[in-house]
């Protein structure tokens, strides 16, 4: 009886179509690439460390002049080692991931090194750009050494090529979830999904940010104080928030769509171009020294300071009115770092960027606003941060997501869904990364 029962279970275990050796290999497959590409973001975050730690020896030797000089320094030395060692036409990072996807397109195993060093060496010598982008193309080019090391027919190339993109991002964000998210909302500009990739993302990002958290540690990427959701009013203020984020958003393509169709049209070596885009990096960090961190690199240390502000209603005007002005500098910044042709990503300064005009607006309706409202900017600023990145990314699960995972803040999921929805629907058929489409439908492999 007890054997009979066994196999009557076994076999209900085993019904259905969704069990399957393919969907089994699959899982394999992504949990490979997902160690694979947390190790090699384990890596490329060892030499981020590494290359700050020789910047700031720089600095300290050489001064003002080395913080202006520094970063078309860094630009030129990353353009030299792309062009002589990357055997690929289009090495921009997170768009040249998606053109891949869409287009089917090879990435070289060399892009691997190569692109780690070039993009340490123009973020980290002080370039306005983040990490993100390379980190994608890394594990876009990791599913690529799977699918030639097992052999993989063109499907599952596909489909681990959107977990690799997506496993990146959780390793180097240390947000798993969000990670899984990104790696198939990032192909389409409208709400449409990979749903193919969905699951193998997950697996793969999970055994991503285990593998770097084993080397760099399990804690947020920020700290953020409890900031619990309690007055429906503040839908309002929020509401308001969708509209400045994504009006900041458009001024962000389009400044870096024009300053890169400028670069490009320029005569003259990509080694010249990106010095006068590093050139302008300095100049800007050299003039306002006040905000020089937060224009160097991806600027994460606005965003801690937005985190920690506390002051009350009776700050000055020229409080919001700087996180303005940083807004803008740092979008000018970064349009001359990467639309220069600099190696580095536009995800993690749009983030920032978010966060500024978040703080901005949270600091005017705390001034505006009377005092039983209660405003903290703080809140504000992160979710400008979502709905930010939603409008400009185009990717609104994973940045609802993905500002919890990074804050450690699960307590403002509400209001960060409200921002991203709208911003994500007033700024239709806008995106920073050209190579994506609008829908399934819309792409060739589809």
């Amino acid at each position: 009886m007890l054997e009979g029962l066994s196999r009557s279970s076994f076999r209900l275990f085993l019904s259905g179509s969704g069990m399957s050796f393919r969907t089994g290999r699959y899982f394999l497959e992504a949990a490979f690439l997902g160690g694979l590409t947390g190790l090699v973001t384990a890596g490329f975050e060892w030499m981020i460390e590494a290359m700050g730690r020789v910047t700031a020896k720089a600095v300290s030797w050489g001064g003002a002049w080395a913080q202006a000089l520094l970063p078309a320094a860094g630009a030129v030395a990353g353009a030299l080692v792309i062009s002589r060692f990357a055997h690929v036409k289009h090495a921009r990072g997170t768009d040249s991931a998606v053109r891949a996807f869409h287009q089917d397109e090879d990435i070289p195993r060399t892009v691997i090194p190569v692109k780690s060093v070039a993009s340490v060496l123009t973020v980290g010598c002080g370039g306005s750009a983040g990490y993100e982008g390379p980190v994608t193309l890394l594990g876009a080019a990791c599913a690529r050494v799977v699918t030639r090391l097992l052999r993989l027919d063109r499907r599952a190339a596909r489909i681990l090529l959107a977990a690799g993109v997506g496993a990146g991002i959780a390793a180097l964000f240390r947000a798993p979830l969000a990670g899984a998210i990104f790696g198939a909302e990032i192909f389409y500009s409208s709400s449409d999904l990979e749903y193919e990739a969905l699951l193998p993302s997950f697996i793969a990002s999970t055994t991503s940010y285990t593998v770097f958290a084993c080397f760099w540690g399990w804690e947020a990427l920020f700290s953020m104080p409890s900031a619990p959701f309690e007055k429906g009013l503040h839908l309002l203020p929020y509401f308001v928030l969708a509209f400045v984020v994504t009006f900041g958003a458009r001024l962000y393509i389009m400044l870096f769509r024009t300053v890169e169709h400028s670069f490009g049209k320029a005569r003259g070596p990509i080694w010249l171009k990106v010095a006068v885009g590093g050139l302008a990096v300095g100049a800007l960090a050299w003039a306002v020294p006040g905000w020089a961190s937060g224009l160097r690199g991806a600027g994460y240390e606005v965003v801690e300071r937005c985190f920690a502000f506390s002051a009350g209603r009776d700050i000055a005007w020229s409080v919001p009115l700087g996180f303005l002005g940083f807004f803008a500098l740092k979008m000018v910044a970064t349009s001359f770092t990467v639309g220069s042709g600099g190696s580095g990503g536009v995800f993690a300064p749009a983030l920032v960027c978010g966060g500024a005009l978040g703080m901005a607006t949270g600091l005017f309706f705390l001034k505006a606003l009377p005092a039983w409202v209660g405003i903290v900017p703080a809140e504000f600023a992160l979710v400008g941060m979502a709905g930010f990145l939603a409008s400009a990314i185009r990717v609104p699960i994973a940045a609802v997501v993905m500002v919890a995972e990074i804050s450690g803040n699960h307590e403002l999921l509400m209001p960060a869904m409200w921002v991203c929805g709208i911003s994500f629907w007033l700024n239709n058929g806008w995106s920073l990364y050209r190579s994506q489409v609008h829908s399934r439908e819309s792409s060739p492999l589809h």
